[in-house]
């Protein structure tokens, strides 16, 4: 028997609710980053720069960070948290159990990941700005909030694997960015604190499979194990990946469905209202009107090579890999989905926003460099997404054939996106 909710308890679980569906995030993101952009650059920008070097927190266990460090290390560290559970299920029993299945998106994911990287060393050494280098992951990654937003809107009546294979793909490339983040923006570890994450990582994943995996028991936990590894110098926001990758991912104890479900149903309203738009918020805020203005930032070579990685990069990685893997081996895309179908979705994967933002702030010492990339994220993504809206529209209004993936066997009806 379904317990009676009160009228207070109905209006927050369809609030959790909204704040589930991916449009809802999509939206907020943009309105955070807009209103960052016209409080940056309006006659009141000072108040807005004053607010993100104000420095809060306890010196004592060396976290008084700036209000953007507090976004960019703290906050998104739950965002990640939502990444490692859906990568943890995926992986487990979801579209990256199978590995044939599987294969396409990830190389596709992969090949989306080196060919931004290259668009970007090519053109900031053509420019000769060699010291700029550092920033060759920025356009590499691909945000999956908005990219499922922008399918989720405008990808109506296409097959429902098509946002599979766009969510496979953008958990690996997640992933992969996650790896690049800990590896190559790591300029020190303090081995005994990375021990310390490392035990009350243990400690989590321990609890989370018992029956005593109550979150006011998990979360402090969880901030121990993060505190730690801001402390060891791997980037704070892998403590989140890590713990969620240990949440079980099937049944345990006799419940019905997989923690990792109700984890992520549990954390997920808190990423998309609180977490990513304040990300957003502190990151996006890029002035055009100081100094040279946009003239100067369009001077740095970084604006072209992150745009040019985020719209031609991932369009040539995702599309040109999966065609020539798809036709030089027996390898093949997900039933009812057809290279004509990745034109759009290619792009989809050019809108970096959130991990490119993170990985812009990472790369530079130089506030004109870390500028010009934080606004050429913001140029490349939006125009990935207006490029790839109208194709979306117009895929799902043409006919499709009976064996769209070419593998030989009719494709079987599907759900569609929207329905």
């Amino acid at each position: 028997m379904e317990p009676t909710r009160t009228p207070t308890g109905a209006r927050r679980a369809r609030i959790a609710q909204l704040l589930r569906l991916e449009t809802t995030s999509g939206a907020l993101l943009l309105l955070a980053a807009a209103l960052a952009l016209i409080w940056a650059n309006s006659p009141w920008r000072e108040s807005y720069a004053s607010l993100m070097e104000l420095r809060v927190g306890p010196a004592a266990l060396h976290l008084d960070l700036s209000v953007a460090a507090w976004a960019a290390d703290g906050l998104l560290a739950v965002f990640f948290y939502v990444v490692g559970v859906e990568l943890k299920h995926e992986i487990v029993a979801g579209s990256l159990r199978d590995p044939k299945r599987a294969a396409v998106p990830v190389l596709a994911a992969v090949g989306g990941m080196a060919l931004p990287a290259l668009v970007y060393v090519g053109i900031v050494l053509v420019a000769g700005d060699p010291e700029a280098l550092t920033g060759w992951a920025i356009p590499a990654a691909t945000d999956i909030a908005f990219a499922l937003a922008v399918l989720a809107i405008f990808g109506r009546g296409l097959p429902i694997g098509l946002r599979t294979f766009l969510l496979t793909l953008a958990v690996v490339d997640d992933l992969l960015a996650i790896l690049v983040i800990a590896v190559f923006y790591t300029a020190s570890v303090q081995l005994f604190a990375l021990l310390g994450a490392a035990l009350a990582v243990l400690a989590f994943a321990l609890l989370a499979r018992s029956r005593f995996d109550f979150w006011w028991v998990l979360i402090p936990i969880a901030l121990v194990a993060w505190w730690c590894m801001h402390e060891s110098g791997v980037h704070a926001t892998i403590a989140g990946v890590v713990l969620g990758a240990f949440v079980p991912a099937r049944p345990v104890h006799g419940q019905r469905e997989p923690r990792t479900h109700r984890h992520e149903a549990a954390v997920r309203p808190w990423s998309t209202a609180i977490a990513l738009p304040v990300f957003a918020f502190c990151s996006a805020g890029v002035s055009v009107v100081d100094g040279g203005g946009f003239s100067q930032l369009a001077a740095q070579p970084v604006l072209l090579a992150v745009a040019a990685g985020l719209v031609l990069g991932k369009l040539l990685g995702v599309l040109g890999v999966t065609a020539l893997i798809t036709r030089l081996t027996p390898l093949r895309l997900p039933d009812g989905i057809g290279i004509r179908d990745l034109l759009p979705v290619a792009l989809l994967t050019g809108i970096g926003f959130t991990v490119s933002l993170l990985i812009a702030e990472l790369s530079f010492d130089d506030d004109a460099r870390t500028d010009a990339a934080k606004l050429a994220v913001l140029i490349g993504s939006g125009v990935a997404a207006l490029l790839a809206a109208p194709l979306l529209r117009w895929d799902a209004r043409r006919a499709r054939a009976a064996d769209e993936n070419r593998d030989g066997v009719p494709d079987a009806a599907q759900q569609r996106i929207g329905d």
